[in-house]
């Protein structure tokens, strides 16, 4: 079973900043579910987003296998 190499911290973050509306940054980390819902809802009106963005520098946000984002 082969495993997919881990996510980015600086990518994730890039796209939260600037596509965090929608979503794109939720497809990247692997969660398409709650990707489609922030494309659907804007991001939660750029609130989900910023919220995104903070769990993001702060090291909260992991990818969907659970994995912390590498990188500084």
């Amino acid at each position: 079973m082969t495993s997919n190499p881990p996510k980015s911290k600086i990518a994730a973050a890039l796209l939260c900043f600037f596509l965090g509306v929608f979503g794109i940054h939720r497809f990247y980390l692997g969660y398409t579910g709650l990707g489609i819902a922030q494309l659907l809802t804007c991001g939660g009106c750029g609130i989900w987003s910023l919220v995104d963005f903070v769990l993001i520098l702060t090291g909260g946000l992991k990818d969907s296998e659970g994995r912390d984002l590498e990188g500084s």
